[in-house]
């Protein structure tokens, strides 16, 4: 079975740092970084490690479109599942035309996302 490495994309620091501890309970590898240029930083420094991408919309330092911008442009092939409590219709179609896998919006149970996993698992394998 293939590792599975996410990245965590999130101002939410207790979210992000929590949804990392639990991954990380089921064997799987996740970094977090709090900022969209921190996170497009660590795209372009390690280009094509992350399985998949968890990325919120609404960052301090841009908004999360234009951030799966540069990660599609850096790494076309990661899917990028955007997870946010403050997006839009109009959001939701921008991003899934971009190229996001899904948006899903917060709250999100951790089944929620572990079922996401068995599926990206299953196409990674």
């Amino acid at each position: 079975m293939k590792q599975i490495d996410i990245l965590i994309i999130d101002d939410e620091i207790k979210f992000a740092d929590m949804l990392s501890r639990r991954l990380s309970l089921r064997d799987i590898t996740c970094r977090a970084c709090y900022d969209g240029l921190s996170g497009i930083q660590w795209v372009k420094e390690n280009s094509g490690a992350a399985t998949l991408i968890l990325l919120d919309l609404k960052l301090p330092d841009m908004y999360g479109t234009q951030v799966l911008a540069h990660i599609k442009e850096l790494d076309p092939a990661v899917p990028v599942y955007i997870i946010t409590g403050h997006g839009t219709r109009e959001d939701e179609k921008e991003c899934l035309a971009q190229g996001a896998a899904e948006f899903i919006h917060k709250p999100v149970s951790i089944e929620k996302i572990t079922t996401l996993l068995t599926h990206v698992r299953g196409e990674v394998q």
